[in-house]
Formats: C-alpha cells, sequence, structure tokens
C-alpha cells in the first residue's frame, strides 16, 4: 500500500504544525526547511501556492494519496451539503481515522498498520482496508485474538479523547459510529474553502 515515509519532521516544518503530533526539531526549528526556510523573499505566497498548500496538508495529516484524495473530493461535490465539510467529514470517517480516534492506536500510520494486518473488525467482521467508510451504526472493535497486543494496550493506556460522534469502550475495545462528525467535532487546523476553490479552478 502507497503512502508516504520520508522526513516527518520536515513535513511538519513545510507546514509549520504539528500534524504528526508532538515534533521536538519543529519546536527548535520553526521555518520551513532548506538553506532558504528563514529567508522573507519567500514569505509571499500565491494563491494558487496557498490552496494547494492547503490540500497537501489534509493529505500529509490523514495519510492519502493524490489519486484517493481526487475521488474523495469528487464524491463529496456530489454529497449534499458544503462540499468542504462534506470532504473532512469523509477523510475522518476513513476506518484508520476511526481507529486513531478510538484510542486503539497512538498515530493514524499505527492505525493503518493495524487495519492492513487484519486486527479490526467492523460489524463483527474482519476488515483490511484503511481507506473503507464507516457509517453510523457501525461497531468498530479489535478482533477478540488481538487484545493482548502490546501496541494496542499501550495506546488505550494513554489518553483517550472522547468525541461526541464516537462512542468507545475502552473494556470492551470497541466504539459504536453515532453519526457523522459535523464541522465544529473536527479541530484539525484546516480551512477546507481553499482546497474547494483549488478544485473549482
Amino acid at each position: 500500500m502507497a503512502r508516504y515515509t520520508g522526513p516527518k519532521s520536515k513535513i511538519a516544518r513545510k507546514f509549520r504544525e504539528a500534524i504528526y503530533g508532538p515534533d521536538k526539531v519543529l519546536d527548535r526549528k520553526a521555518h520551513p526547511p532548506g538553506q532558504h526556510g528563514l529567508s522573507k523573499k519567500r514569505s509571499k505566497q500565491s494563491e494558487y501556492s496557498v490552496q494547494l498548500k492547503e490540500k497537501q496538508k489534509v493529505k500529509y495529516t490523514y495519510g492519502i494519496l493524490e489519486r484517493q484524495f481526487a475521488k474523495i473530493f469528487d464524491r463529496a461535490s456530489r454529497m449534499q451539503g458544503i462540499t468542504g465539510e462534506n470532504l473532512l467529514k469523509l477523510v475522518e470517517a476513513r476506518l484508520d481515522n476511526v481507529v486513531y480516534r478510538m484510542g486503539i492506536a497512538s498515530t493514524r500510520d499505527a492505525a493503518r498498520q493495524l487495519v492492513g494486518h487484519r486486527h479490526i473488525s467492523v460489524n463483527g467482521k474482519v476488515v483490511n482496508i484503511a481507506s473503507y467508510t464507516v457509517k453510523p451504526g457501525d461497531v468498530v472493535g479489535v478482533r477478540e485474538r488481538s487484545k493482548s497486543l502490546e501496541v494496542i494496550t499501550g495506546s488505550l493506556m494513554g489518553k483517550v479523547v472522547h468525541l461526541n460522534w464516537l462512542d468507545f469502550d475502552k473494556a470492551t475495545m470497541s466504539g459504536k459510529i453515532i453519526s457523522m462528525p459535523s464541522r465544529d467535532q473536527i479541530h484539525e487546523n484546516i480551512k477546507e474553502q481553499l482546497i474547494v476553490e483549488l478544485y473549482s479552478k
């Protein structure tokens, strides 16, 4: 499965945000990477550059490649409602992201690996497709024989963030999708309207 495997600190510095979680390198070097990272001449960006950067930030944050992202945007544009919000709802509803949100995995990359290695089930059936879209009413959990995995138990020992659109039970290592998340329940620093403007050109 294709995904970004390069240096994460470099990407975090590019967007000047800790999109992969706490980053000591970003704290120490809060400017973009490269020998011209501190140059003020490069501070002015075109409208297209700002829009493209926002799209790239979403792709890196959720671990989605270009072709897949284009398909998600196309689907979002055909749904009822605001296209930008639909886009964020769809990427949040990916199985790997839901596993991460439930606290079963400490990062989205770790969640994607758990899904790919057949440790996660949806409605009692093992699903190994990270991009699988969950729906309200679906029950996502750890398959029975995987519940003792150290990577899972270790993650659940940490702080689990409770979200209104997910009902997670740490004891059973499973959770129910109550609803699709609303825009105010998605706390990622994303300006989705810029992405809509980019695709509308």
